[in-house]
């Protein structure tokens, strides 16, 4: 039978940290005490003008695939998961391949929000033990500062932009045990850009508009639930995890996730302080930190949770 396994990871933030200060200085109607407070964002990085999702997602790409020992041109597979395209079409995915000189393999964009970047891993497996696919690119790419109202400080100060890739590769034994992904779209009014272009116009609002409350309460109902079935459907109990990744949304939901689970805080991998939420970049960024700064070893069980607008939700359980 035929496994995936993780062979490579890499991750890209583009220029300078902006912090809180910074935001402040700019214009935006907040305080710095306030928002470390309510969400422990001290820092984000925003993409320069004409700096889109593919361009920082070919950078963690390059990095990932230099880990992996391998070339784009063995990808037959490419993922990307984008709530920010660089376009309507074509779509991201076959924007990026050609930035990264890859000819033939099947590239296609997902979009799930921040579970982005877990519903693509899910899919990706998938292929891979079909037996039809042998070397997959999973990317996060956002550039979410496209996004923000900055007038709006209950949501503009969230977010900032990179990305994060992982390569896939066959193998004889499973480095992905198990994923579970959902979706409620009962749920989609209360995390939304409720706009769309038509006739060459922007019809509705094409800001980010969130229900913080309500998005809190659902996400650590339904996150610790997910681990819990992931890992079930795996047969790991929770006492064999080493690590857990969450999507970085807001530190306050990280800890309620990490102590509903029975996790220890230094078992929680957090950099939503220094990255912000950059939506389906920001589970595989904060991996490749604790990949590269050597927590996660070569062995550990690490399981990945995450929930986006939709709303959607997921969990994917690793051994490295």
């Amino acid at each position: 039978m035929t496994f995936a396994r993780i062979a490579g990871i890499g991750s890209y933030l583009p220029g300078d940290p902006v912090s809180n200060q910074d935001l402040i200085a700019r214009g935006v109607d907040t305080d710095n005490d306030w928002i470390i407070s309510r969400t422990g964002i001290k820092t984000r990085h925003l993409a320069a003008p004409g700096v889109n999702s593919s361009d920082l997602g070919v950078e963690a790409s390059r990095r990932a695939l230099e880990m992996a020992g391998i070339e784009a041109s063995e990808l037959d597979l490419i993922i990307v998961a984008t709530s920010t395209p660089d376009m309507f079409f074509p779509s991201t995915a076959t924007i990026l391949q050609a930035k990264l000189g890859n000819v033939g393999a099947a590239a296609f964009d997902l979009q799930a929000v921040c579970a982005g970047f877990v519903y693509a891993l899910s899919v990706a497996e998938k292929f891979i033990k079909s037996g039809s696919h042998k070397k997959v690119l999973v990317v996060g790419a956002e550039v979410f500062s496209r996004l923000l109202d900055w007038k709006d400080r209950n949501t503009c100060v969230l977010f900032g932009d990179g990305a994060g890739a992982v390569v896939l590769e066959a193998a004889e034994f499973p480095g992905i045990l198990g994923t579970a992904i959902h979706a409620d779209g009962s749920k989609n009014a209360i995390l939304n850009v409720p706009g769309q272009v038509s006739g060459g116009n922007i019809t509705g609002e094409a800001f980010v508009r969130m229900d913080g409350q309500a998005v809190f309460k659902f996400a650590v109902s339904v996150l610790p639930s997910v681990a819990k079935q992931t890992c079930d459907t795996a047969g790991v109990s929770m006492d064999e995890i080493n690590w857990l990744i969450p999507h970085q949304a807001n530190v306050r939901i990280i800890e309620f996730v990490g102590k509903k689970l029975g996790m220890r805080p230094e078992q929680v991998v957090v950099t939503v302080g220094e990255h912000g939420n950059t939506s389906a970049a920001s589970i595989p960024l904060a991996m490749d930190a604790a990949v590269r700064d050597g927590r996660i070893q070569h062995g550990q069980k690490v399981i990945l949770v995450g929930v986006g607008g939709g709303f959607t939700w997921g969990a994917a359980l690793l051994r490295f």
